[in-house]
C-alpha cells in the first residue's frame, strides 16, 4: 500500500476511533472477535473487529448485524474500502483500493457505486478526477494517460463526450466536440509543426466542411472525406510560398497526419466495488465453515458456454471454475430464452400501422420545442391539450412524403409528456432510433385478456401497447398525479410512460388505434428465464401448463409461483417503502387490478444448446465456501454501451429465490407454499403494470358476477382499498428480507 494511500486510512480509521468517543477504552479489553458494550436503549454504533471464515475482515461501526457508519472492510483479494457505510451499503464518502495498487476517493452512492465527485488513480500512474454516475466518467473531468497525453472536458457514459480538448505528450492538440469518444462535430487540431485543421469531424475523422491550414500561411479550403469521390476543395498559396504545397495530397491528413493523433482508451477497472459489494460474503454469517448441497428442481432444457481453460465468462463478468476439492452443485436446469414476437415485415397486416407510428413518433419528438422545465403548468396536463397533424402521401409543410396510405395523428399532452421523458433520462435521438430506426419492431400475442396488441423495438427498451378508448381518458385523469409521484419517488416501481398517440385513418372506416410507449421492464442482457404476473388474488390465476410446456415468454401466476424472493437487507427496506407509496398513490387515484411483474434470471443454469452460466450459490445458510465467485474482468465498454445492466430498485438485482412447495390438498388455495430450504442466485426485474383500470361499473359488475361462483376475496375486481391491501400482504411474504 503506497504512503499515500497509508495515510488517507489512518485518518479514517481516527475518524471511527472519535465516533466510537468514550467506548474507545472499553473497546481495547476484549478480544479481536469481540464486541465492545452498548446499551440496550442506545442506538449508537458498536466498534468490531471481525475477521471472517472466507477471509475477509471489518473494523469499525456495527449496528443490526451489519456495518453502519465508518468502518473498513479488506477482502481475501487484497480490495479494500475504507469510509462511510449505511446498514451494510457503501454510501457516502470513501476510499476503494485494489489489490493492483489503483484507488479511488470520493463519493459513492447506495449499492456501492462510484457516483459524484471523486479521484480514480490507476496501477500505472493514469488518473481521473471529475464526475462520476453509476461507476462511470459522466459530467467534467480530467484524465491524465500513463503515456502523457491529457483530456479536459465532458464524459458520457465512460467516454469523451460534447466539448473538450485533448492534448498529446509530442505537442498535438484538440479542440472541439467529442462523441462516443471520438471527434465529433466543430472542432480544430493543432499540430506541433503549426499545421492546424479546423472544420468537421466524424467518428474522430475530418468530415464536411473544413480548413487545412500550414505553417508558412498556405492553407486549403473544401468538402473533406476519406473517400477521394466526396472530396473536393481548392488550395491557396501564402504570399512567399510559391505553391509549396500545390503536390500536396489531401489523403495524407488520414494517413499520416493523424496518425500521431490517437486518443488513448482508459484503463479498463477489473471490478467495480457496486460488485464486491455483492461478495462481502462473510457479512450475512461469520460460520461458514459447514455447507450443504444444494437441491435443483425445475424442467428440462440446455447447455453450457465454457471457455476452454474452464472458466465461465458471461456479459464480461469472468468466473473462475471452481477447484476439484470443492463439492460440485447440481446445475440449474431451464429452456434456452428466444427472441420474442413475429417481426413486421411487409405484407403483415399491421405494416401500415406500423410505418404510421414510426412516422408519427419522428414527427412529434423530432419537432423544435422550446426547452421543456420539469415545473408544468396545469394546462399541460389538459386533456383537450392535443395536437392533431395531417399525413398525406406527397407530404405536407410540416411532414415529409411516405409510402404508408394517408392518415391523422395526434399527441395527447405533448409538453406533459417531453417532460417525462426527459424526468426518466430518455435521450431523444436514442428514443427515436429505436422506436423508427431501420429495424422493424415485433409484434407480441397479448398476454392477458384485454385484447390490447404490443409491440417491442428490436432492441427490446420500448413496448408500444395499443389502448381503448376508456384506458386513455383514465390515463389523462391521473396523469397530474402520476407525474407528480413520479418526480417524488425515484425509485418508483409503477411502470414508466414516454407517450400517449393516436392514429386516425381517413377514409370510410375513420378507425382509430390509440397506443402508449412504456418501459420494457426486462430489457437486460440477462435473458429472463421465468416471469410471474402477481396479484395477490387466487380466482382465475392459474396457467393451464404442465412444466415441460412452460416457455421463458410464459407469463406464469398467483398459483404457479415456487419462489420467494430474498432481498438484500438495504434493497428490501427500500422495496417495502416503495411499495407502500406506489401503493397508496394508486389507491388514491382509484385505479386497481395492476400486479407485480417478475422476471428471474437464474445465474446458474445447464444448457444443451445455449447456455448463460452464472455464479455458484450459497446454501441454505447463505454462506459461501472459498469457491465463491471473484467477479472480475468487467470491461466498461460493456456498461457504457449497455446502460440497462446498471442496478436499481427493481432493475438487476442480484438476490435469491428459495423453492417453495404448496400442500396437496388446500381450500381456499394456499398462495405461497412453504420454503424448502433449496436456493438460487439470481437476477431479479420486477415493476407494478397494468396501472390504468379504474373501479368502474363494468368492474363492479364483474365482482357482483363472480362473487356466485367463488370466494368474494378470491376475486381481482375489488374495491381499491381492499386491492391495496391484499396486494401489499401478498407482496410483502413473497419478497423477504435475506437474513
Amino acid at each position: 500500500m503506497n504512503k499515500e494511500l497509508t495515510t488517507l486510512v489512518k485518518d479514517w480509521e481516527t475518524a471511527v476511533r472519535k465516533s466510537a468517543g468514550p467506548k474507545k477504552r472499553l473497546n481495547s479489553i476484549f478480544t479481536p472477535m469481540s464486541v465492545a458494550h452498548v446499551d440496550d436503549d442506545n442506538d449508537v454504533s458498536q466498534i468490531v473487529d471481525k475477521v471472517f471464515s472466507n477471509g475477509d475482515k471489518y473494523k469499525g461501526q456495527w449496528h443490526e448485524n451489519s456495518p453502519h457508519g465508518h468502518g473498513k472492510y479488506l477482502w481475501s483479494d487484497g480490495c479494500m474500502y475504507v469510509g462511510e457505510w449505511n446498514n451494510g451499503d457503501i454510501i457516502g464518502k470513501g476510499i476503494f483500493s485494489w489489490s493492483s495498487g489503483a484507488t479511488y476517493e470520493g463519493d459513492f452512492k447506495s449499492g456501492g457505486y462510484m457516483d459524484g465527485k471523486g479521484t480514480y488513480i490507476g496501477p500505472i500512474g493514469d488518473a481521473y478526477k471529475g464526475c462520476w454516475v453509476m461507476d462511470l466518467r459522466h459530467g467534467q473531468g480530467t484524465q491524465s494517460y500513463p503515456n502523457g497525453d491529457f483530456y479536459d472536458g465532458g464524459w458520457k457514459k465512460g467516454l469523451q463526450s460534447g466539448q473538450g480538448s485533448y492534448q498529446w505528450k509530442n505537442g498535438n492538440h484538440y479542440i472541439g466536440r467529442w462523441r462516443h469518444g471520438l471527434f465529433y462535430g466543430n472542432g480544430t487540431m493543432m499540430w506541433s509543426n503549426g499545421n492546424r485543421y479546423d472544420g468537421c469531424w466524424e467518428e474522430g475523422l475530418p468530415k464536411g466542411n473544413g480548413t487545412f491550414r500550414w505553417g508558412n500561411g498556405s492553407f486549403y479550403v473544401g468538402v473533406w472525406s476519406q473517400d477521394p469521390k466526396d472530396q473536393n476543395g481548392t488550395y491557396y498559396p501564402s504570399s512567399g510560398s510559391f505553391g509549396d504545397h500545390l503536390e500536396w495530397d489531401f489523403q495524407e491528413l488520414f494517413s499520416v497526419d493523424l496518425n500521431n493523433c490517437k486518443v488513448c482508451p482508459c484503463e479498463k477497472v477489473s471490478i467495480f466495488p457496486s460488485q464486491k459489494i455483492l461478495n462481502m460474503l462473510g457479512l450475512q454469517n461469520d460460520d461458514a465453515s459447514v455447507m450443504r448441497p444444494r437441491k435443483m428442481s425445475v424442467d428440462e432444457g440446455v447447455s453450457d458456454y465454457s471457455s476452454e481453460d474452464g472458466s465461465y465468462n458471461y456479459d464480461g463478468l469472468e468466473i473462475p471454475q471452481v477447484g476439484n476439492s470443492i463439492p460440485r452443485v447440481p446445475h440449474l436446469r431451464l429452456n434456452a430464452p428466444k427472441k420474442q414476437g413475429e417481426t413486421i415485415s411487409k405484407g403483415h397486416k399491421h405494416y401500415t400501422l406500423m410505418l404510421n407510428l414510426q412516422l408519427g413518433i419522428r414527427h412529434a419528438v423530432g419537432r423544435p420545442a422550446p426547452s421543456t422545465s420539469l415545473d408544468l403548468k396545469s394546462s399541460a396536463f389538459d386533456p383537450k391539450e392535443k395536437v392533431w397533424t395531417k399525413f398525406p402521401p406527397e407530404g405536407s409543410k410540416n411532414t415529409p412524403p411516405h409510402p404508408s396510405c394517408d392518415f391523422r395523428w395526434k399527441d395527447y399532452c405533448p409538453v406533459a409528456f417531453r417532460a417525462l421523458r426527459k424526468l426518466f433520462k430518455v435521450d431523444p435521438a436514442d428514443y427515436m432510433i429505436s422506436l423508427c430506426g431501420n429495424d422493424a419492431l415485433r409484434e407480441l400475442s397479448s398476454p392477458g385478456k384485454s385484447g390490447s396488441f404490443f409491440y417491442l423495438t428490436n432492441d427490446d427498451r420500448y413496448m408500444i401497447k395499443t389502448m381503448k378508448k376508456a384506458e386513455v381518458k383514465v390515463f389523462l385523469r391521473m396523469l397530474p398525479g402520476y407525474y407528480k409521484h413520479v418526480r417524488a419517488f425515484e425509485n418508483t416501481l409503477v411502470a414508466k410512460f414516454y407517450g400517449l398517440h393516436c392514429v386516425r385513418l381517413t377514409g370510410a372506416s375513420q378507425k382509430k388505434v390509440r397506443f402508449v410507449i412504456m418501459e420494457n421492464l426486462f430489457c437486460s442482457k440477462y435473458p429472463i428465464h421465468r416471469r410471474f404476473d402477481l396479484k395477490g388474488s387466487t380466482f382465475g390465476r392459474s396457467t393451464d401448463k404442465s412444466e415441460a410446456e412452460i416457455e421463458p415468454t410464459t407469463t406464469l401466476k398467483d398459483l404457479d409461483l415456487n419462489y420467494i424472493f430474498r432481498l438484500r437487507k438495504s434493497w428490501f427496506h427500500e422495496f417495502c417503502r416503495q411499495v407502500d407509496r406506489d401503493c397508496d398513490f394508486l389507491q388514491q387515484e382509484r385505479i386497481m387490478d395492476y400486479s407485480m411483474l417478475v422476471g428471474l434470471h437464474f445465474r446458474e443454469i445447464s444448457c444443451s444448446d445455449n447456455v448463460t452460466p452464472g455464479a455458484r450459490t450459497p446454501t441454505g445458510n447463505g454462506n459461501f465456501d472459498d469457491g465463491a465467485p471473484r467477479l472480475s474482468g468487467v470491461d466498461v465498454d460493456d456498461l457504457v454501451v449497455d446502460p440497462s445492466r446498471w442496478t436499481q430498485l427493481g432493475m438487476n438485482m442480484p438476490a435469491r429465490a428459495e423453492l417453495t412447495r404448496r400442500r396437496s390438498v388446500c381450500d381456499p388455495p394456499q398462495l405461497v407454499g412453504e420454503p424448502t430450504g433449496e436456493l438460487y442466485d439470481i437476477i431479479i426485474f420486477f415493476g407494478i403494470i397494468d396501472v390504468l383500470q379504474n373501479y368502474d361499473i363494468s368492474k363492479k359488475l364483474e365482482h357482483a358476477y363472480k362473487a356466485f361462483q367463488c370466494d368474494p376475496a378470491s376475486i381481482s375486481a375489488v374495491d381499491p382499498r381492499l386491492y391495496s391491501k391484499r396486494f401489499r400482504d401478498f407482496i410483502f411474504s413473497v419478497f423477504v428480507e435475506d437474513t
